[in-house]
């Protein structure tokens, strides 16, 4: 990338085969400014990275929560609830990333005890701290802000993130360090995200629990199976111990043990959303267990890619099978089935 081309009103200087910026414009003539302005163009790419962009995938556990908001009370979509919905997204990426910024430069220093995320932007870079506080700063301004335009609801459960993301990364609380708590503190997110997507269409009225448990239980077994992954992946107690202080107390054995009990919790209360709310739908239970298992699966080969679930899109069985699951499901959102019914009145005498 040519900086010359994309900011023609700066003076540039080869010296050494590095590129120095020897004049700006007047409006950056304050030195704060100025010195904030030179770090950033110096240093770009590293502070575009730990936005983190590739991440945002993760914020489509809204479209549950939109989809069963719209079902559930029957509202028509508009071309303005439709612009409400892609804010509402928006703003949710923006918090994430907030969040993934503070995560990645607070987590620099135990970064480079691990073979891949030591080459992270925030431990091989130059990058400083104030435009990295900065940079958090504004995220969550525009975020929040975005957020607040919506419902104050919405804009509740946007700070509700924002807070988690501080508690989860930032000491002296830092669940991230706490074994079993940097799971389930984390996966809290899920169903944040799940009431996110509900409350831009439903902000007077919670979500059915029932669902909030199992999104809360089922995101911990993603993480808890990624911190298997990761656990194997290192091999080595010690480093990662270093790592992740949280793995000082884990064992294959424990975290095993710990993903079948999220399974186990995210699928029963799965079962009573599925039963209490529309009983078509329990005819998909054995597609969510597939799920679970091939999940698991995934996670016990070598280097496994539920570490970084950004590239779980190589998978491609798995991703077919996880469209097929999707499709079932909203056929069975509109498919009624009486004989369903019938099986769950009671037959006592």
């Amino acid at each position: 990338m040519n900086l010359k081309n994309i900011l023609p009103f700066l003076t540039f200087r080869k010296q050494q085969n590095q590129l120095l910026v020897v004049n700006t414009p007047p409006f950056f003539s304050f030195k704060f400014v100025q010195e904030i302005y030179l770090q950033v163009i110096a240093n770009l790419e590293g502070y575009m990275a730990i936005i983190r962009v590739d991440h945002w995938f993760k914020n489509i556990f809204m479209l549950p929560g939109i989809i069963f908001a719209l079902l559930y009370f029957d509202i028509t979509l508009s071309w303005e609830l439709g612009f409400i919905m892609l804010v509402g997204v928006l703003a949710t990426c923006l918090i994430a990333s907030a969040n993934y910024v503070i995560n990645e430069w607070l987590d620099a220093q135990f970064d480079k005890f691990h073979p891949v995320k030591k080459h992270r932007p925030a431990v091989v870079k130059n990058l400083s701290a104030k435009i990295v506080y900065l940079e958090y700063v504004i995220l969550a301004i525009m975020g929040l802000s975005m957020a607040y335009y919506i419902n104050t609801s919405f804009f509740l459960c946007e700070l509700l993130l924002l807070i988690m993301g501080l508690l989860y990364n930032v000491e002296p609380i830092r669940t991230k360090d706490k074994v079993y708590l940097d799971v389930l503190s984390e996966s809290v997110n899920n169903p944040i995200r799940f009431t996110l997507g509900w409350f831009i269409f439903v902000p007077t009225i919670l979500p059915p629990s029932s669902m909030l448990v199992a999104y809360w239980m089922g995101g911990a077994f993603l993480m808890g199976t990624k911190r298997f992954a990761e656990y194997r992946f290192i091999n080595d107690h010690q480093l990662a111990g270093l790592y992740r202080k949280s793995f000082k107390h884990y064992t294959e054995q424990n975290l095993l043990i710990s993903i079948f009990f999220y399974a186990l919790t995210a699928t029963f209360f799965l079962g009573i959303f599925l039963i209490k709310h529309r009983i078509e739908l329990l005819l998909s239970f054995p597609l969510f267990a597939l799920l679970f298992t091939w999940y698991l699966q995934i996670g016990f080969r070598e280097n496994s890619p539920v570490q970084y679930p950004e590239k779980l899109y190589k998978e491609k069985h798995f991703m077919l099978f996880l469209v097929t699951l999707c499709t079932v499901v909203f056929i069975l959102l509109f498919v009624d089935i009486p004989w369903l019914h019938f099986l769950l009145k009671s037959n006592f005498g």
